[in-house]
């Protein structure tokens, strides 16, 4: 629960270490424009466009934690800054034996955390088959929410939210890119939720993501605020209004989904999930390009019974792998029922 006492403790216990380094001087309230407050001479970040384009953003400093080796893979964890008072814990998973994969990005909705990155057998999964995982939260989830009133969180400030997030993947890969040990011609990203919300504004605006893989991805706002169970009653009211729908319309997937036709595009629905709407499900699912895959399961328990194992982080992989010359490319289409089903935005 995005109020537990838990979120508080590790909030609190950021904001003292963050003050003790120097680092934080206070947040501000965001512009009713879309664009974040500035400090001095920064100027502000605008959260209505996708693209890095003419951006401020810039990598201020990086630092190398903790980095574990196991027979099947490395982890490092990597802490980035790029605005003041938000570093981000990054996971660089690579598999051993292989000198330069390919990168998948992960990325899960609000409410997470990074947990599963230290999960061993999690993370053998990510890796299986000779391919790097790069894991972290979104912007105003899990060690990411401070500093700031209860009142705002995710859905409340979700054009920061989504804006920050979809700058945050290309700043990630700016920063990757300047390692000799990942390929990154072909990047692939899978997003749960918010976070599949987050892969397709981020597939609109960098062509380095070739294939994104969506699980009960985020959308159609107009629907999604008024009958998500994300959304809290007393709060509803205040997201159905114009001036907050007009903000968040350029981050509707909905818009972008049409435009990414050179991607790969799978798409997942569990139709018993009621954090997206029923309604804004098929939305999604009909803005979808037509060479991109839709598979839809019944009930959460279908959805595991076909996604246990790892299997659902093989599609993901299959598009980045380079064709031999003796396999012809397929020709997807979208199918409402899924002949072989993949895996959860869970940790299966």
């Amino acid at each position: 629960m995005r109020r537990g006492l838990s979120r508080q403790l590790s909030g609190f216990l950021l904001l003292l270490l963050l003050a003790h380094t120097g680092i934080i001087r206070g947040q501000e309230p965001a512009a009713a424009t879309g664009q974040a407050v500035a400090h001095s001479s920064v100027p502000a970040e605008d959260w209505s466009l996708l693209s890095l384009t003419g951006s401020h953003l810039q990598q201020a400093r990086s630092v190398f934690g903790e980095k574990d080796d196991f027979p099947q893979f490395t982890r490092e964890l990597i802490q980035v800054w790029w605005r003041e008072g938000d570093p981000i814990d990054l996971y660089v998973i690579r598999p051993k034996g292989v000198a330069k994969p390919s990168v998948v990005l992960y990325l899960y909705g609000y409410p997470s955390e990074t947990d599963r990155f230290r999960d061993n057998d999690y993370c053998v999964r990510l890796t299986a088959k000779g391919f790097a995982a790069v894991g972290f939260v979104s912007a105003l989830t899990g060690h990411r929410y401070h500093d700031r009133p209860m009142k705002e969180w995710f859905v409340s400030e979700l054009q920061e939210a989504l804006g920050s997030s979809v700058h945050d993947v290309q700043m990630i890969l700016n920063f990757l890119s300047t390692r000799d040990d990942l390929d990154l011609s072909k990047v692939g990203m899978f997003g749960e939720g918010s976070g599949g919300t987050i892969a397709v504004l981020s597939a609109a605006a960098d062509p380095r993501i070739k294939a994104i893989d969506l699980l009960d991805p985020w959308g159609d706002w107009p629907e999604w605020l008024r009958d998500s169970s994300i959304v809290p009653e007393n709060e509803r009211a205040t997201y159905l209004k114009p001036e907050f729908l007009q903000k968040v319309a350029g981050l509707d997937p909905v818009k972008w989904l049409p435009q990414l036709t050179s991607q790969h595009i799978r798409i997942q629905q569990v139709m018993d999930d009621r954090a997206t709407p029923k309604a804004a499900k098929e939305r999604i699912d009909s803005a979808a390009p037509a060479s991109a895959t839709v598979l839809r399961y019944d009930n959460t328990m279908r959805f595991y019974d076909a996604a246990s194992g790892g299997k659902i982080f093989e599609w993901v992989k299959n598009q980045l792998r380079p064709l031999s010359p003796s396999q012809p490319a397929a020709i997807v289409q979208k199918s409402q029922s899924p002949p072989r089903p993949a895996e959860p935005g869970h940790d299966d």
